[in-house]
């Protein structure tokens, strides 16, 4: 008969989503909120993504960001790199 001891505070999973944002313990609750409208096209291309892609709607978008930046000449990403900088640290 297998021995059974009981459950600590340190086995149980908690309750809920683990946190899901970008990097290690973040939340993407605590992120900002972007409002934006798009042809109705591309909302159903976003949700088809997702639902393939298995990835949040956050991420999709996230990705192709990350990808136009990407494609970008080196002269434009260091100008992107410092507007963002200078833009995150105003608030």
């Amino acid at each position: 008969m297998p021995e059974h001891r009981a459950k600590t505070t340190k086995d149980r999973r908690r309750a809920g989503r683990p946190p899901a944002g970008a990097k290690e313990g973040e939340k993407v609750k605590d992120y900002p909120q972007l409002s934006i409208r798009v042809p109705i096209e591309f909302k159903a291309r976003l949700n088809a993504l997702s639902a393939v892609t298995g990835l949040s709607q956050w991420r999709v978008i996230v990705e192709a960001i990350n990808c136009f930046f990407q494609d970008l000449p080196a002269p434009d990403r260091d100008l992107v790199d410092g507007l963002s900088e200078r833009l995150m640290r105003a608030g």
